[in-house]
């Protein structure tokens, strides 16, 4: 299976960083520094939180 992992713009140099990729019209997500662990999801679900996190639902987070 050929996945393409990709991480933003805004990820540090040092690898610290979430990346994503796309098989089967499923959303997987992993850390760079942990890249065993993987967590699937579906578009829908990460463009609800997406949109969350553009909202500001999670800066106290930060």
């Amino acid at each position: 299976m050929d996945m393409r992992w990709r991480k933003s713009s805004y990820s540090e140099q040092s690898g610290n960083c979430l990346e994503i990729a796309v098989v089967d019209g499923q959303v997987l997500v992993r850390e760079s520094d942990d890249p065993g662990v993987v967590v699937r999801t579906t578009r829908a679900k990460l463009a609800a939180f997406l949109a969350g996190a553009k909202a500001g639902e999670f800066d106290d987070l930060l």
